[in-house]
C-alpha cells in the first residue's frame, strides 16, 4: 500500500480531489487530500499572514502527525512550491514527487519567479481592499473555462470551493537547501489542453536532480485535471504506487 498526499493549488481546497481519492483507495492505497490554511474547512483562517511557509508547515505537520512514510507527494499548480519545500524539510518521508501541471522552482524562487504572470496578480491585489487578497481568476469562454473546467455543473461545484489567495503565498521563496531532497524521484504531469494567454511552463530538464531521466506524462485537458479527467489522472498516479 502506498500513501498519496494530494496538495491543491492556489484558490482551491482539498475538495477538488473528491473524484480522485476514491479511485486511489479502491486500488488499495491510502489517499489524503487536506485543505491548506485558508481554504475549505480552514477558510476561517485566511488572512494576510498566511504564506507559502504556512502551507509547507501544514503538509510537514500532517506527515509528522500521521507518521507518514514512503509518501507519493502530489502538488497541483502553486502547490509545486509547497511540495518542493516540504520535501526539503522531510526528504526521508517522501518516496516520489509529482508535479501536476505545477510550478517547479529552484532554491530561493517565488511564485512570481516561476510564473511571471503572477506578478500582475500581486499588483492587482495591492490596489484592492487591504492589499493582500488575490481573488480567483475569472471564468473565460470555452475552451478555457474556470481553470480549464467548462462543464456548467462542474464549474459551479469548483466555484463553490474557491477562496482568495494571500499575496504572501506568492512572495515567499522556497527553501531547497537539503541535498537529500535531490535524491527523490520526480514525475511531471502536464495538462496540454487549452492554455490561457500569459501562462507559461518551464521545460523539464532531461536529467532530474537525482540523475535519472525525466519522466513527463501528458493529459489532454485543462488545468484542473482532477475534476475533468479524474480516472485518467488516477491511472497515471497508480503507476507510481509501491
Amino acid at each position: 500500500m502506498s500513501t498519496f498526499l494530494l496538495v491543491h493549488g492556489a484558490w482551491h481546497s482539498g475538495g477538488c480531489w473528491q473524484r480522485v481519492v476514491p479511485l486511489l483507495e479502491s486500488a488499495g492505497h491510502r489517499a489524503l487530500a487536506p485543505s491548506l490554511t485558508g481554504y475549505g474547512d480552514k477558510a476561517h483562517l485566511l488572512g494576510p499572514e498566511v504564506g507559502l511557509d504556512t502551507h509547507v508547515d501544514d503538509i510537514v505537520r500532517l506527515i509528522d502527525e500521521e507518521d507518514l512514510t514512503e509518501v507519493i507527494l502530489v502538488g497541483h499548480s502553486y502547490a509545486g512550491l509547497v511540495i518542493s519545500s516540504a520535501a526539503n524539510a522531510v526528504p526521508d518521508r517522501i518516496a516520489h514527487l509529482v508535479y501536476l501541471d505545477a510550478m517547479v522552482p529552484e532554491d530561493g524562487e517565488t511564485a512570481g519567479d516561476v510564473q511571471p504572470v503572477t506578478q500582475k496578480l500581486i499588483d492587482l491585489a495591492a490596489k484592492s481592499d487591504g492589499g493582500w487578497r488575490v481573488p480567483p481568476l475569472p471564468e473565460q469562454p470555452a475552451p478555457f473555462g474556470l481553470f480549464g473546467v467548462t462543464e456548467p455543473a462542474d464549474v459551479a461545484w469548483l466555484r463553490s470551493m474557491l477562496s482568495d489567495q494571500p499575496v504572501r503565498c506568492l512572495q515567499q521563496p522556497v527553501r531547497l537547501d537539503n541535498p537529500a531532497a535531490n535524491t527523490i524521484p520526480r514525475t511531471h504531469i502536464h495538462c496540454v489542453g487549452a492554455t490561457p494567454e500569459g501562462i507559461t511552463r518551464r521545460p523539464v530538464p532531461p536529467i532530474q536532480p537525482n540523475g535519472s531521466s525525466a519522466q513527463v506524462w501528458e493529459l489532454p485537458t485543462g488545468h484542473d485535471c482532477m475534476i475533468t479527467m479524474p480516472a485518467d489522472l488516477s491511472e497515471l498516479l497508480l503507476k507510481l504506487a509501491l
